[in-house]
Parts: structure tokens; sequence; C-alpha cells
């Protein structure tokens, strides 16, 4: 893999995956889809503070499974394998990144978060920063991570539908999609928020019995499947075994960077601490997140090493190895393909198959949640309508993950890159704009609007370039190669902090009613399950004033 080209998505060869209906897992996944519609119905919302933030009444263990599930998309559950399967070494860059992140996030903004107390992170880019243009790049920098990150989730639900049922790739994304968006429009927040918990314990359960039966079956472990692959790793080809074959050691560290940063920046991620009761349960549910998460992160690499072993050894093998290796479409269902290739049972290879359908299923809900309230909270009612009834709120914000759900879907046809990579772009983006804000806004009292606007803009700008660079127009190979689009976050991130932090010493200060706010995010006095930063200010000096723009 260069620093200028993605992996390509590439064709599935339908006989190594046994691509035809099958009764059984197909009966698994209805239901499964329809127990996500059961529970959306039963949860659904009619009001903001349940369409947005599940009323604020998400215990820590819950929304610790919620984080997991929202988090372990199909780039976890299916990408992460098959990067490690196409890319090697490079692929432990991702399990790195998207794990490291977490402790950043937990130490730095998961309870000053909470505290701050919004609905969204435009919400808190908005108010933080006293300004509805800050309040609008944010909220469409996150309107285009909830794209970027969600067509690889159809492209992962597409693919498993396709072994499943046996039908074509593009009806098996419509119908997937279809459901997924039907159910948010019901439900909201508070539905997704209950469907994740139950859609982390199938995945979980889908995934590690998918790696310790392939482990034993296959004769590749015995107790520790997570511990005792390494004795494949010398046995594998040197691109999947030696460091940097595959990419060199700056990409491997730009790759790590932009994940670990991204991380603490995806607004569907810290969204997940304004459904909680306070900051304490904030901590704790970022916690179980991380135990939760890292059930199946240690178990991936296993999975993956398992997968390419039994590929190589199959009928299937030495085809694509005269054709330059294992291509994308097989690497994105590593998962699935191993299961089928160690000879188990179809029921048991359609639960595999039925966890990655869960897996994209939840994270998808999160970033239409995320993407919705945008448009409809940030955009639409701070910005176009303050009038905005809750009622106009809530069909807006329905409209829009309609809408969403369609643009997704037609881009996940034929999307540019793997699973992993896609959802990779939208870290990097995350990193970039949205990471310093959240950090400096929370951490420093005098970053300003003058400041925020130019860090954001400078970021969002270097990410686009980058992205072209690498998907379109390939206009500078040096570029490319400093600012990869999957790693832009390396020289991104701390250039928009010394441009946020120098264009703030050179203007005024912010108003001591922002830096207030900054300081009662820090405040050991408890507050109350619905009180924001905001409101113990505002009710200490007796109002607010408007944004400065």
């Amino acid at each position: 893999m260069t620093p200028s080209v993605f992996l390509q998505s590439g064709d599935l060869l339908p006989e190594a995956l046994n691509i035809s209906f099958k009764l059984v897992p197909a009966v698994m996944v209805v239901g499964m889809l329809a127990l996500f519609l059961a529970i959306g119905y039963v949860f659904k919302v009619a009001d903001t503070e349940g369409m947005w933030v599940a009323g604020r009444s998400i215990g820590n263990v819950e929304n610790g499974m919620a984080i997991g599930a929202n988090w372990m998309s199909a780039a976890s559950y299916l990408g992460l394998a098959g990067l490690v399967a196409l890319a090697g070494f490079y692929g432990l860059a991702f399990i790195i990144g998207w794990t490291a992140g977490y402790f950043v996030l937990l130490i730095f903004l998961a309870a000053q978060m909470r505290r701050f107390g919004k609905y969204t992170a435009p919400d808190f880019v908005g108010d933080r920063f006293n300004s509805d243009t800050a309040r609008a790049i944010g909220a469409l920098t996150t309107i285009l991570i909830g794209f970027v990150y969600s067509v690889g989730q159809a492209r992962g639900m597409g693919l498993v539908g396709l072994y499943v049922f046996g039908t074509d790739y593009v009806t098996m994304v419509i119908v997937m999609m279809a459901i997924t968006v039907g159910y948010l429009t019901i439900s909201g927040m508070m539905g997704a928020t209950k469907n994740m918990a139950v859609q982390y314990v199938i995945l979980i359960i889908a995934f590690l019995t998918a790696v310790y039966v392939v482990g034993f079956t296959g004769g590749y472990s015995t107790v520790l499947p997570q511990i005792e692959y390494g004795q494949l790793i010398g046995e594998l080809s040197a691109e999947f075994s030696e460091p940097f074959a595959n990419a060199g050691f700056y990409l491997w560290i730009a790759t790590a960077f932009s994940l670990i940063f991204g991380t603490c920046g995806l607004p569907h991620v810290l969204v997940r601490f304004y459904t909680v009761e306070n900051e304490k349960t904030a901590r704790q549910s970022t916690v179980w997140g991380l135990f939760f998460i890292l059930l199946l992160y240690w178990s991936a690499p296993a999975l993956a090493a398992f997968g390419v072993d039994l590929y190589d050894a199959s009928q299937y093998g030495p085809t694509f190895a005269a054709n330059g290796g294992m291509s994308g479409g097989e690497g994105d269902l590593i998962v699935v393909l191993a299961a089928q290739l160690s000879n188990l049972p179809t029921w048991f290879v359609g639960l595999v198959a039925a966890g990655g359908i869960a897996a994209a299923i939840a994270t998808t809900a999160g970033l239409f949640i995320t993407a919705s309230s945008a448009v409809s909270h940030d955009i639409y009612t701070n910005i176009i309508n303050p009038d905005a009834t809750q009622r106009q709120q809530v069909f807006v914000g329905r409209a829009t993950i309609v809408a969403l759900g369609v643009i997704v879907t037609i881009t996940a046809f034929d999307p540019p890159a793997l699973v992993g990579e896609l959802v990779a772009l939208a870290f990097s983006l995350a990193a970039i704009v949205l990471f310093p804000m959240f950090f400096l806004g929370l951490w420093w009292e005098n970053t300003n609007r003058q400041g925020a606007l130019a860090g954001m803009s400078v970021g969002l700008t270097l990410w686009v370039a980058a992205v072209v660079n690498d998907l379109i127009f390939h206009f500078s190979d040096a570029f490319a190669e400093f600012v990869p689009a999957i790693g832009a976050a390396l020289v991104g991130t701390p250039l928009v902090f010394v441009v946020t932090i120098a264009v703030s010493m050179a203007t005024d200060e912010p108003p001591e009613r922002i830096k207030k706010m900054v300081r009662q995010c820090h405040s050991p006095e408890p507050m109350g399950q619905q009180q924001s930063a905001e409101d113990v200010v505002m009710s200490a000096d007796g109002g607010q004033s408007p944004a400065d723009d």
C-alpha cells in the first residue's frame, strides 16, 4: 500500500464464499432485524431530549455497551481483520489507533464534555466559541464524518447480506439501509441506544465464537487464539508479517496518530457522554466501553491470520496468488470467509455474518443520529429558525436521516476503498477539525471565536485537499507522501492547534461568561442531571449574550 493509493475494494469470488440463499442464516438475520425494529418502536420518542440524548438517562454499563456497539462498526467487525489480512503489519496501526484514543478521551474529554452538557458536538463548538459560524462549520464536519463513515457500513452490510441471501450486492445495500433508516426515524437516540446494547451482545458473541471455533478446528490454538496465532506469523507471506512491507514507517505513524485523535473528535462517540446523567457516569461508561471494545480488538488479528492461512491453503488461493493476492472484496469478508473455509456448519457461518450486520447497523444508527441532530438542532433551529417547535425539529431530524440514507446507499454501490479505509478518512477529518476545538475549548479558557474559526477553516481545507489528492486528482505525489488522506492529522492537527492558539492570542479574549463556563467544566461541584455549565453560569450572572457573529 503506497501513501497515495488506497487498496482497491475489488470483486468478490462467489465460489469462495458460497454465495447463495441459506435458509437458517436468513431466518437468523431476518429475526435479528425484526428485533431491532421492534425495540425501536417500543422506545420511540417524540421530543428533542429523547431524540438527541435519550433523556440523559442511560447508565454506565448500558452506555458502555452502546459505546462498544457504536464503535465496533463494520470497520471493526469486518474491516479491521480485512486490513490486517490485506496489509499485514500496517493493519496494526488501526488497532492501536482505534483503542489508544479512548485513554485520551477518558482523561481529557469525557467528564468535561458531560459537564458542558449540550446535545451535539456542533452545539459545543457554537456555544463555547460564541459563534454561529463555528457551529455551522462543526455541523458541516459532523455531516461529512457521518457520510464517509456510513458508506463503509453500507458496504459491510451489503457484502454480508450477499452471503446470507445470495442476491446481488446492490439489492442488499438498499434493503439493509432501508431497515436501518426505518427504525431510526421511529426511535431516535433512545431506541438506538437500547438497540446498541442488544447489537453489542450479538456481535461480540458472534465474533469471539468465530475466533475460538476457527482456531480450534484449524489446529491454530488450544486455549487463547489471541496469543497463539503468533506461531502463524513466520509461515505467512512477507507482506503480512514483515514490518513496513506494505507501508512505510511515516504512513504507519501518521495513520495511528489520525485514528487516536480522531477517536476524540468523533461526534457520534462524544454524544454518548451527553446521554448519561452525570460526569461520573461518563467516566465509568468510557472504561466499560474500552473493555467491551478490547474483547474484539484483541481477537481481530488472530482471525485475520487464520483466514489468510485458510485462504492460501484453499483451492482459491493459487488463483488469487497469480493475480497479486487476495482481493479487497475477499479481505473485507475475511471474518466470514474464515468460518466458511473451516467447513463449519452453515448456521454457524450465518451467526458470524449476522454479527457483522449488527455491528454495521449499530454504528450507522449513531452516525445518522448525530448527523440529523447537526442539521435539525444546530443548523435549522439555532441558525435558520430559532422559534422552531419540538415537532418541527424532530421532523427535520427524521427527514435528514432519510436523505442521508439515500445518499449513503447510492455511494456505497461503488465505494472508492475498503471498509476500514473509508472509516479512517472520517477519523482523519475529526482529528484535524474537531479534536483541537474540543481540547482547547475545554482546557484553555482564552481560546476565542477568531482562533476557532481560523483553526477549523485551515483544518477542513487541508483535509479536503488530502482526500482529493489521494482519491480523485493525484495532483502531487509529495503532498500525498507527507499528508496522506488517512494520516493527514499528523500534519493537520498540530497545524490547527498552532493557528488556533496564535490567532486567539493576537485577538481579544473571549467574554468572561465563556471563561466561567470552561471553569465550570472542571469544577468539583456536582451538577443536576439536566443541567449544563451554561445553566450554572446563567443562574449566577442572570442572563446570557447572543453569539458574536
